[in-house]
């Protein structure tokens, strides 16, 4: 466990923290993240909750799908952890719009 002020994080929550707090600085959604980093959304789902434990080569891949060093995701989290994050750009899923 990692300490940050004396209270016990969890270092998959201190993960997921810090992935979600690097999605709103570079304005992606979690699907872009997971498509950019060949893993699945849901996937991408849990390690944002602190749910799941991936392997140091996902973090390696998720690193890139940032463009940051593995180090870059093991920085706890200081700044404000977006609720949402939405693509400036609408995905269309193969969707019609009127």
């Amino acid at each position: 466990m990692v300490e940050h002020s004396c209270v016990p994080v969890d270092p998959r929550v201190a993960l997921g923290r810090r992935v979600k707090e690097l999605r709103g600085l570079q304005g992606i959604t979690q699907e872009e993240l997971a498509d950019r980093s060949g893993l699945f959304r849901t996937y991408m789902s849990r390690i944002e909750s602190g749910r799941a434990n991936p392997t140091l080569t996902m973090l390696h891949q998720i690193a890139a799908a940032f463009g940051v060093d593995v180090g870059e995701l093991l920085v706890p989290s200081d700044g404000p952890v977006p609720d949402r994050v939405l693509s400036p750009r609408p995905l269309s899923r193969g969707r019609v719009r009127p």
